[in-house]
């Protein structure tokens, strides 16, 4: 069985970048071999101009943070945080000073006697850190390190890394299952599904123009809705149909040469949360299952030709569960993909 497939990516130096897929996407597996945790079995790894296919971890000028800390139990914060340095016997004057940096940067000078049974989740993740961090090495792998982590702790941690990563200016590949963190902190995204890279970008392009329906869905809470539709056309121009009420039609305001192949044909149509708009009267009707208000947004849960789709407005939302509203989608926000393959048309 094949991991990790045909992996093709270059990252820049002092980069933050950011690997992000559902459990099982291979993306652990390609941090591992990144680290020299596993074995290559075609293809070349470079960090820094040298080909380190077959350097042990420990010679490849790299330091990882686990998502279980992986700290010694029965050392000090201190020692956790010194040990590697011991090992490479450093003088144990350099050996107090970095320690004593990284606590500081770290805002953990106060733990530093303390073992980590006595430390919470949060304080664990800082010394796992530090402990990377007295390395001084040239990529930082960071395996899943907030999962560990109530949410409240998780949000105020990324801000942390975002930090901790613009005050050492060094590389950073980070690993993640949340897409909100890869949103958040990445400077670029790599999107994996079953090994294979989907599609590599900023946050931004990711969100606006995903390549095919899997980035689509995945990148963005809550997520893309999509919808079947065919695609037709007449003296008006290119409009979309909706399987199953062929009242429900979609106005395309765009000239698109591109889709003459696909006159007359089922596509899937995404549309995010966000550019649907609740009004009078259109085209389109649904009914409302469930209504969330929190307070400065809403969150309208529909059934719209036997499909459920979601709505996000702007704060409260009075409306009755069970009615029946009209939608409008914003026609230069609409996303088209092909049926078969889920590649991206529009």
């Amino acid at each position: 069985m094949i991991a990790v497939n045909d992996v093709d990516l270059e990252i820049t130096d002092k980069e933050f970048i950011v690997l992000v897929g559902p459990s099982g996407c291979g993306k652990s597996t390609l941090l591992r071999c990144i680290a020299g945790l596993e074995d290559i079995t075609a293809g070349e790894l470079y960090i820094a101009d040298r080909l380190v296919n077959h350097v042990p971890p420990k010679d490849r000028d790299i330091a990882m943070v686990f998502q279980s800390y992986a700290l010694y139990p029965h050392m000090t914060a201190y020692r956790n945080m010194a040990f590697g340095l011991e090992n490479r016997k450093l003088p144990k004057e350099e050996i107090k000073s970095r320690v004593m940096e990284a606590a500081k940067i770290l805002d953990i000078e106060s733990l530093l006697e303390r073992k980590p049974k006595a430390m919470s989740g949060g304080q664990r993740q800082r010394v796992a850190l530090g402990r990377a961090m007295v390395r001084e090495p040239a990529v930082f792998l960071l395996d899943e390190p907030l999962s560990n982590l109530d949410a409240k702790l998780r949000t105020s941690m990324r801000t942390e890394l975002i930090k901790l990563h613009k005050r050492l200016a060094t590389t950073f590949i980070y690993v993640t299952h949340d897409q909100i963190e890869a949103m958040t902190m990445g400077d670029r995204i790599v999107v994996m599904k079953d090994g294979v890279v989907q599609q590599i970008g900023t946050p931004q392009q990711l969100y606006d123009h995903p390549c095919n329906r899997f980035v689509a869905g995945f990148i963005g809470t809550p997520q893309m809705n999509f919808l079947d539709a065919i695609i037709r056309k007449d003296q008006q121009g290119w409009y979309l149909e909706l399987i199953g009420n062929k009242q429900h039609s979609i106005r395309l305001d765009k000239s698109l040469k591109e889709l003459n192949k696909y006159l007359d044909c089922p596509v899937t149509l995404g549309i995010r949360p966000e550019h649907i708009s609740l009004v009078a009267d259109s085209e389109i009707s649904a009914q409302v299952d469930v209504l969330e208000n929190l307070g400065s947004e809403s969150f309208l849960y529909l059934n719209c030709v036997d499909s459920q789709i979601v709505v996000k407005t702007s704060g409260a939302c009075k409306v009755a569960p069970e009615a029946c509203v009209s939608l409008e989608f914003q026609r230069s926000k609409i996303h088209l993909f092909e049926k078969e393959t889920e590649t991206a048309l529009i």
